[in-house]
């Protein structure tokens, strides 16, 4: 943890993923909708937005759907499997864009054909929240660094100019935005790692599916939530340190709690559970379910700085 900006030890563990192309104008983006339903009109918004960006989007044929019996899925588990499997693996597109989460990836993930997924080669793909199952996916099944970013048809990525600029920057520019500044040190601290992480609760629920990862070993973990109270956002860590997961993390990024009772309870719970991890851990990141959030890439090396609020990709996101 230790050891100077410049140089913070190294950590074993987690090695940085492979880096997809970044975006060039005109380029073709499909945008498909793997967890929960799209209302039609934040779609077609997203849309003109993403045209602005001189990008051609496409859409897939399924995203507009919803399930016969349970409301909260974005119509049938194959149906969206299959639109996500055909969009990575058409080579005319470039990106593959999440229209929302929601609730549905775990049910979907495995159906998906990952030799030929593979076989495609790498890609931009963008989401969070439930998306945060496939980031996981990506990782272990591609190896393929993933953008933990808004998503088309939600109303933070509608409304929100920081986080619209976020984004494009990201896909279009990305060293120039390669240092990610804001929040302050809950456990002051410098450490390198690479990069992982998403929705606090995906991640708890992933443990032991076929495409989880064993361990965060030398990874900068990256966790936010929404919608999930003190005690189980305790019950939440507290899984993840029983199973060893957290075991030689390297440093903690926390984004933002939602809609999950007030801020000092739940630092309370964030001091009790990670402080005793010896390691650096920056609070109020400015990424997750909140206004301006920005994007973060999973699976890149950085070094986190607690106390100058700041993490510094140490390559751009994509090349």
């Amino acid at each position: 943890m230790d050891g100077g900006w410049d140089d913070p030890a190294p950590t074993r563990g987690l090695a940085p993923l492979t880096r997809p192309q970044r975006l060039a104008p005109g380029a073709r983006v499909a945008v498909v909708a793997p967890s929960g339903p799209v209302p039609e009109d934040r779609l077609q918004a997203g849309l003109d937005i993403l045209r602005g960006w001189d990008l051609d989007p496409v859409v897939a044929p399924h995203v507009l759907d919803g399930h016969p019996t349970l409301g909260y899925l974005g119509g049938d588990d194959r149906d969206r499997a299959a639109d996500l499997q055909a969009a990575w693996c058409d080579p005319s597109v470039s990106a593959v864009l999440c229209a929302r989460g929601g609730y549905g990836v775990q049910r979907m993930v495995d159906l998906l054909d990952w030799d030929a997924m593979r076989a495609a080669g790498p890609k931009v793909f963008v989401g969070y929240s439930d998306i945060t199952a496939l980031h996981e996916a990506f990782a272990t099944r591609l190896g393929l660094v993933t953008l933990h970013g808004p998503m088309t048809a939600t109303a933070d990525f509608l409304k929100n100019a920081r986080a619209q600029e976020h984004l494009k920057a990201t896909l279009f520019a990305p060293e120039t935005v390669q240092t990610l500044r804001g929040g302050r040190a809950l456990v002051p601290g410098r450490a390198r790692g690479v990069t992982l992480g998403g929705c606090l609760a995906l991640l708890a629920a992933d443990l032991g599916t076929p495409h989880a990862r064993t361990s965060a070993r030398g990874g900068l973990l990256c966790i936010e939530d929404i919608d999930e109270e003190d005690y189980r956002i305790d019950r939440l860590l507290t899984q993840l340190l029983r199973s060893g997961w957290l075991d030689g993390v390297a440093g903690v990024l926390l984004g933002s709690w939602e809609e999950c009772g007030p801020y000092e309870q739940i630092r309370a719970v964030f001091t009790d559970r990670l402080g005793p991890l010896g390691i650096p851990v920056l609070e109020d990141a400015g990424f997750g379910h909140c206004d301006g959030a920005l994007t973060i890439p999973l699976g890149v090396p950085a070094v986190l700085d607690a106390e100058a609020g700041e993490l510094r990709l140490e390559v751009p996101a994509l090349r």
